[in-house]
């Protein structure tokens, strides 16, 4: 039996290793494909100019570092932020079909982004306004269900549509009374999602969010687990449902909001990948009791 897991266990560590690989080479393929098209050594010495002396083309340096890396590192970003939120909420919510922007996080980061533009603000200002609406958003989601005095999880999933409801409606009031020619163009534009407009110092300044979300969420993986077998169950197993949850909810929903300020709204991946993930790990390891417990 201790062979067969270990077997499984290598099985699933080379699975991890190849996606890592894959992940690699994808990114090396987008720092080289493009108009200006770059060499794979070519880039390596780009990389590689960072800690030693060589020589290189300015240009091709200058779309690495400016257009092509803060893109890929962004959408590394994005990609993981949504993904592993989405598997938090899914797994609070005890509901394969949760996505991210359950509780409204995504449409109040969309009112705040699009306030910003009416405002002419610069990018930081917009980014700033998104974050914060966002938060705000679920913030009132969760104060909704205290406000009637019933906190349960059906109450809070119906108090996330009500918000974004209400945030829809904003945005459409919003899309009404802006420009056509200018702002218009700029809220369609953040609504649809993109990286093309990623540059370094977004990464800087939401980065060490979502890597700081990302670490507590894994570091409470298993509590997550328990809490997807029901409340009893996990209040038998001695989880303080209540500070675990919201505390869980705080985390995702500090990187869905992070995910748009950087890349604007892409509500599938939050939905999709961790269904793709735990199908994966199933198979490869087909422990699915051994992983809830730890073992």
């Amino acid at each position: 039996m201790k062979d067969n897991k270990k077997h499984k266990k290598a099985e699933y560590g080379i699975l991890i290793t190849g996606l890592i690989i894959l992940l690699a080479v994808a990114c090396i393929i987008a720092l080289c494909a493009g108009q200006y098209s770059v060499s794979v050594p070519e880039v390596i010495k780009i990389l590689a100019s960072r800690f030693v002396n060589v020589t290189k083309s300015n240009t091709a340096e200058g779309v690495v570092f400016t257009l092509r890396l803060p893109r890929i590192i962004g959408a590394v970003l994005v990609g993981s932020a949504l993904s592993l939120s989405g598997a938090a909420y899914q797994g609070v919510f005890k509901n394969p079909l949760v996505a991210p922007d359950l509780l409204g996080v995504s449409s109040g980061a969309c009112v705040g982004a699009s306030v910003a533009i009416l405002l002419h603000l610069n990018s930081f200002g917009v980014q700033a306004m998104a974050f914060v609406a966002g938060v705000l958003a679920v913030g009132l989601t969760l104060f909704i269900p205290r406000l009637i005095k019933n906190t349960n999880m059906t109450m809070l999933v119906l108090s996330g549509i009500i918000v974004k409801g209400i945030m829809d409606s904003v945005m459409g009031i919003i899309k009404y009374v802006a420009d056509p020619e200018t702002e218009l163009q700029s809220i369609t534009y953040w609504q649809l999602g993109s990286l093309t407009k990623v540059l370094p110092k977004d990464l800087f300044t939401v980065g060490p969010v979502i890597v700081a979300a990302s670490v507590i969420i894994f570091l409470l993986r298993w509590r997550i687990n328990i809490l997807s077998l029901g409340d009893r169950e996990a209040k038998t197993l001695g989880v303080s449902v209540t500070i675990v949850r919201n505390f869980i909810i705080i985390c995702a929903t500090l990187l869905t909001a992070s995910a748009v300020c950087i890349s604007g709204t892409i509500g599938w991946i939050g939905l999709v990948i961790p269904h793709f993930a735990y199908a994966l790990s199933i198979s490869s390891q087909g422990l699915a009791y051994d992983t809830l417990s730890g073992q």
